[in-house]
């Protein structure tokens, strides 16, 4: 049997490089998620013990099932969960939709804020979890493609350009939250004369305004390191 443990996971809710991708599947400061999990982990463990008795084969479940009997317990309008997108809130999904069905899944297996790793259903497979973000923002304003059976689901590294221009460029463009901008090279030259593998540690850690991993959690350290590089290089910095 499934059991929902509501507790926060680390990836941030406002996120240095980006407020969409910080977004994705529910943002809330900590402090938010811990008292919404003491209120509704009772209601969440017995919906989702019962919901997974009802679920079919494990492994094969269409995204309509996995949806009707995992993820409605915190999705579906109406839910007691606050801090979770309900399905056909076209303004709550739209900046989820915006980094894409690959960050929006990687974001559910691993875990965000309240929400568990798979949305409580560890029996779940990848395709499973994407098969029901595809179900339920098609609801929700999107238009995703389902993975087909036997596709590697969430498995490739995103692009320093993917990852900036639907992360990192909101902040670095204008400057937000003391953000060093694009336009600034001293500002950026001064942060690469400490060397790439230092600059990809600290934002690993956070630093300042910027939370940990700048608030995506599901970025790896190769990703991290790309991006930064990529920056770097597109101020005209060098990092070494």
């Amino acid at each position: 049997m499934l059991y929902m443990n509501f507790r926060p996971f680390a990836l941030a809710s406002a996120i240095a490089f980006s407020a969409p991708v910080a977004l994705a599947m529910g943002g809330h400061p900590a402090a938010d998620d811990d008292a919404v999990a003491a209120r509704i982990a009772p209601v969440a463990k017995l919906e989702i013990a019962g919901a997974a008795a009802k679920a079919g084969a494990t492994g094969n479940r269409s995204g309509q099932e996995m949806v009707k009997t995992i993820c409605s317990v915190c999705h579906a309008p109406g839910s007691p969960v606050p801090t979770s997108p309900k399905i056909g809130d076209k303004a709550a999904w739209a900046p989820r939709i915006g980094v894409g069905l690959d960050a929006l899944t990687k974001s559910a297996i691993v875990g965000k804020n309240a929400m568990p790793p798979k949305g409580g259903a560890a029996d779940a497979s990848e395709l499973e979890i994407a098969r029901a973000i595809v179900f339920m923002t098609n609801q929700s304003g999107a238009n995703f493609k389902e993975p087909a059976a036997g596709a590697k689901i969430a498995s490739s590294e995103r692009s320093p350009e993917q990852i900036a221009q639907a992360a990192c460029f909101k902040c670095h463009e204008t400057g937000e939250k003391g953000a060093p901008k694009l336009s600034d090279k001293a500002a950026w030259t001064q942060r690469a004369s400490k060397g790439l593998d230092t600059i990809t540690q600290s934002v690993i850690r956070g630093h300042g305004n910027m939370p940990a991993r700048g608030g995506l959690a599901d970025l790896t350290d190769s990703e991290l390191k790309s991006t930064i590089a990529y920056l770097l290089k597109k101020v005209g910095a060098n990092g070494g």
